[in-house]
């Protein structure tokens, strides 16, 4: 049996965390903070709000592609949270076995923004999110994913992941992108 290794994605202030534990709460999987595979070098470079570059970021991918592994070997489906805004990350990510499929928490600058603003307890500073914008490369047509729109409520999003995930499908019915 293959087992699926599901990435929520998406810039700071996505909701990655908060859609990645309503799902385990309704799958039952384990779930990881791609934020805890960060070095104390990277939370520091981001907490002093200078963006990570790719040589910062390999060995973070490769950590969390090294535990989707371990899980993997252990017949365990999973959830990680992880930004992954380039296709090259995505492409490091998935060398792990299984299926990795990515949610892509989409939304307005605006939106996110403002929920940037009302954090107190992350140490990714408002101030890197136009960096993260600038890099993000949306999903490909030939990438295993789904794109959610976070302008709606929580609910009707883990509905529409879990129906994605459940048809193996992009686009579900009543799911706005």
């Amino acid at each position: 049996m293959t087992e699926t290794h599901v990435v929520v994605m998406g810039v700071a202030g996505s909701g990655k965390s908060t859609i990645a534990h309503g799902l385990a709460d309704r799958l039952g999987w384990p779930v990881a903070e791609g934020d805890d595979f960060h070095s104390a070098e990277n939370i520091a470079k981001m907490t002093g709000g200078h963006p990570l570059t790719d040589e910062d970021r390999w060995p973070w991918l490769d950590s969390i592609a090294a535990w989707t592994a371990a899980q993997d070997e252990a017949g365990r489906s999973t959830l990680v949270t992880c930004s992954a805004l380039r296709r090259v990350y995505r492409d490091r990510l998935r060398t792990a076995p299984g299926r990795t499929v990515f949610v892509h928490l989409v939304g307005s600058p605006e939106l996110l923004a403002a929920r940037l603003a009302a954090r107190t307890d992350h140490f990714m500073p408002a101030s890197l999110l136009p960096s993260q914008l600038a890099t993000l490369e949306p999903l490909d047509s030939d990438e295993d994913g789904v794109v959610i729109d976070i302008e709606q409520n929580v609910e009707q999003m883990l509905d529409c992941i879990v129906a994605a995930l459940v048809s193996g499908d992009r686009e579900v019915k009543g799911c706005a992108e």
